[in-house]
């Protein structure tokens, strides 16, 4: 049996790491990458970009699957629109989750994200829609994880953690048990939150 085509929106590096993410996990056959104007033709790991934004309406005719591969640091903004563009146009946006990350039969993942590469989320833990989960990143018991969030590489989110939505967590930072980080903050690599943080805030 063929495997359903998947398109993704976003034609840089993050997009090779869910490429592979995608190659591994074996569910999906990718069919190209939409991306900008002057990328169209160009290949990435031998997956060309087939179309822009603007033809996101007639690829859903051929189309039904469509991630988000574009990634986020600073902001969230670019990935939350193109999440609610393909959400409105009708696409489905599966869970990818890596062969070689865990992810607990008791956690519970919002669609349109991806688990990549020996990333970890135990019982208990809720991680939202549109969010990455990235290479070797924890998200322990019972955290929470809002949608559009970023734990980004080796970083730990400690058990009954709360990460409010539009969140990124920096590259081997940690977050202490029990505490509520607010939505739309930015926690730098390496960064150790030990207290609360409200919304809007950069460690």
């Amino acid at each position: 049996m063929s495997k359903p085509n998947i398109i993704l929106l976003g034609a840089g590096g993050h997009a090779h790491s869910c490429i592979d993410v995608i190659e591994q996990q074996g569910q999906y056959h990718i069919a190209g990458l939409v991306g900008m104007l002057h990328e169209m033709h160009d290949k990435h790991l031998g997956y060309p970009v087939i179309a822009t934004d603007d033809d996101l309406p007639e690829l859903f005719k051929q189309y039904k699957y469509a991630l988000v591969t574009v990634g986020q640091i600073k902001s969230p903004e670019i990935r939350i629109q193109l999440f609610q563009r393909l959400s409105g146009l009708g696409f489905t946006m599966p869970i990818v989750i890596s062969p070689r990350a865990y992810v607990s039969r008791h956690a519970v993942v919002g669609n349109g994200t991806i688990v990549m590469h020996g990333a970890v989320i135990n019982a208990g833990a809720r991680v939202g829609a549109n969010c990455i989960i990235n290479t070797n990143a924890l998200v322990e018991h019972d955290a929470t994880v809002g949608n559009h969030c970023h734990i980004s590489t080796g970083s730990i989110v400690n058990g009954g953690t709360i990460i409010q939505q539009k969140t990124f967590i920096g590259s081997n930072a940690m977050i202490s048990n029990n505490i509520e980080v607010g939505e739309n903050n930015i926690v730098r690599g390496g960064g150790v939150v030990v207290r609360p943080l409200p919304s809007t805030q950069r460690l």
